[in-house]
């Protein structure tokens, strides 16, 4: 599956996420990226996509890192089903 260039994140109130121990791994090498990122398969509007869960990921918005699903699919999310993220 090829990925669209972007990410959806999705911000928990009143839950965590953490990565999960069988998560698949991509090595920055692998990919020419900037950092390793560890990926754990889920589902959004029907579609196959990843929860993304980068090494430096220190959150954002001032929020941990385990409070924020950054969701990767095929697709952008925002333009496709109108999802838009809110900044605060």
């Amino acid at each position: 599956m090829k990925l669209y260039p972007g990410t959806l994140n999705v911000h928990l109130s009143d839950a965590i996420f953490p990565t999960p121990k069988n998560a698949i791994r991509l090595e920055k090498e692998e990919y020419g990226g900037r950092v390793s990122v560890s990926m754990a398969p889920c589902r959004i509007f029907g579609r196959k996509a990843f929860i993304l869960r980068p090494d430096t990921d220190d959150g954002k918005l001032g929020d941990s890192p385990e409070r924020i699903l950054e969701i990767a699919t095929d697709v952008g999310i925002g333009d496709t089903h109108g999802v838009k993220e809110e900044v605060s």
